[in-house]
């Protein structure tokens, strides 16, 4: 609970902001939210949406010849000239490996023009991509693919070194296989068969507590509604900063993995608004983005709360002219106080366009968003719901409870995902009854403001990746010797924590961090393997109910028995 003496609905900016809201999504604004079916259930949508992500491919052909996308390597892409783009990988994809709608594509690549490009082609037929993390080794790809079945894989070769060879679905090269796909068919058009807002457009995948990765199936209506909304929250705070759409092109620093629905939702932001995506795919080090940002007049940056502290922390931030940037915003891990008041010294007169976003994959990504002066006021405020979307208070049963109290957040949108794939106990896990999803992260709702109290119990998030305990545990207990594993998140400056694995090991064993360290790089993704590993032989700390004491060992403590 905050000790802040003004709870954020009683501060005098509160009203101009709910006022800014109404103004915007009231009957005939542009964000018009009616009433309506979704998947059974009547629910908020919003009225003046596309109804299928190719609509919006297909309308961007009016912003012509103004540049669509900028990349780090010289590639400048035209909003025409991406859209013929499109269709000619579209005809290749079709006429050359059968794939229509219905069918489901596998990419895993770093981020690249390629990519975007086939990630497009699959939506403009009704076919599924299905995004791999490109940071996976060979066994986790292996489950991706063994789950989803998909037709094609469409990988660099970076990533397809990875793979065995008894994996026989076939392959082609995102880069290689560019400059075939491009000039395919330049003139074709894009492909016309029916997509229906609820046929699956991407399988994004997010880890659960059994430590398996699980794809979420997110819908046309989803994407489309979270590209929407993030257009929403940008007008809302042009109107509270008095500001207007006039001036210069948009152009936004693009950073997020394509992987990420933050990512995906770049590449649907940019054409349903017109505006510039600068794509940096290069490692992230602050000393060569800044020099991107500055020579391409970037005035929108967004990314993770580690993104944003690296480029603070840089000496050249500094050279970047302060009236460039009109918004900041966060979002993929936690945003602290302290970075909060380095923007605001470093952008003073972004205060109303500085914010940070609370969601997760399985809710589109979008639950509620908080500015600045919301977060300086209590931190752990992540501001109301936005616009369709409906949250709630339960207990462990879907039963809501009265405001104050803490419990489950769930979560009711058109933004939700339609289900994990093909895992029909998690879905029964995750969904109460009325397609309310229960988000595993705890909290409460005051005068119309969602504070968070805790993310999902064991979740660690390093550098903007969600990291489930439970996976390393199961793999560092595979090896003799370990009795019992708890891996816990501790702090980082820049990475908002690093991963600690606490092993008790039997009292006759010789096994060593070093082993113990080797076995993880071997079997899980980079970003998953401990930073730091900690031997011992005594007794993990428990409640009276026999459950691992995490935030005991997370902050140092030694307790074997602790009332919980």
């Amino acid at each position: 609970m905050s000790t802040a003496s003004t709870p954020v609905h009683l501060d005098p900016r509160w009203e101009a902001f709910l006022a800014a809201t109404e103004q915007l999504t009231g009957p005939g604004a542009p964000f018009e939210v009616v009433q309506q079916d979704v998947r059974g259930e009547t629910m908020a949508v919003l009225r003046n949406r596309p109804l299928s992500l190719r609509e919006i491919l297909v309308n961007s052909f009016e912003f012509g010849e103004k540049e669509s996308m900028i990349f780090d390597d010289g590639r400048r892409v035209t909003f025409a000239g991406f859209r013929a783009d499109v269709a000619s990988t579209a005809a290749w994809l079709q006429r050359e490996h059968g794939i229509g709608h219905g069918d489901r594509v596998a990419i895993c690549g770093a981020n690249s023009y390629g990519w975007i490009v086939t990630f497009w082609a699959c939506l403009s037929m009704g076919a599924t991509t299905v995004a791999m993390n490109g940071w996976w080794t060979e066994p986790e790809m292996r489950h991706a693919i063994e789950l989803t079945e998909p037709k094609l894989l469409m990988f660099d070769a970076r990533r397809a070194e990875r793979l065995s060879a008894d994996i026989t679905i076939l392959r082609r090269d995102l880069d290689a296989d560019l400059a075939e796909m491009l000039a395919y068919a330049p003139d074709a058009p894009l492909p016309a068969n029916h997509i229906d807002e609820d046929d699956p457009a991407i399988l994004i995948f997010t880890s659960g507590t059994t430590g398996r990765p699980k794809a979420a199936v997110l819908s046309h209506r989803s994407v489309i509604h979270y590209s929407s909304l993030s257009n929403f929250i940008g007008a809302r705070g042009m109107v509270l900063a008095g500001r207007t759409a006039s001036g210069p092109s948009p152009i936004r620093l693009a950073v997020f993995p394509l992987f990420h629905v933050s990512g995906l939702g770049a590449t649907v932001n940019g054409l349903h608004t017109g505006s510039t995506g600068a794509w940096f795919t290069a490692r992230f080090e602050a000393d060569t983005v800044i020099p991107f940002i500055i020579e391409n007049r970037v005035n929108l940056i967004s990314g993770t709360g580690t993104h944003i502290l690296r480029l603070l922390d840089s000496p050249l931030c500094a050279q970047i002219p302060p009236e460039q940037v009109v918004s900041v915003g966060m979002g993929g891990s936690a945003t602290t106080p302290e970075i909060m008041r380095r923007l605001a010294a470093r952008f003073p007169h972004l205060d109303h366009t500085m914010a940070t976003g609370y969601g997760s994959t399985e809710t589109g990504s979008l639950i509620s968003y908080a500015p600045n002066w919301m977060l300086e006021l209590v931190p752990e405020c992540i501001g109301p719901a936005l616009p369709t979307v409906q949250v709630r208070i339960t207990d462990d049963q879907g039963d809501e409870l009265p405001e104050g109290a803490e419990g489950n957040i769930a979560v009711r949108s058109p933004l939700l995902m339609n289900e994990y794939w093909r895992h029909p106990s998690a879905n029964a896990e995750a969904f109460f009854p009325g397609r309310w999803f229960n988000t595993g992260d705890f909290g409460r709702m005051e005068g119309g403001c969602l504070y968070i109290a805790s993310r999902k119990r064991d979740l660690i998030l390093r550098g903007g990746e969600n990291i489930y305990p439970f996976e390393i545990e199961n793999c560092i207990e595979e090896l003799a010797g370990v009795v019992e594993t708890a891996v816990v998140g501790v702090d980082h400056d820049i990475l908002g924590q690093e991963v600690k694995a606490i092993v008790v090991v039997a009292a006759d064993s010789a096994i060593t961090d070093l082993e113990i360290h080797e076995h993880c790089t071997r079997s899980l993704a980079s970003y998953k393997v401990p930073t730091y590993i900690e031997l011992r032989t005594a007794p993990l700390p428990r409640n009276p109910s026999g459950k691992i004491l995490k935030h005991v060992l997370a902050e140092g403590g030694e307790a074997g028995f602790v009332e919980d």
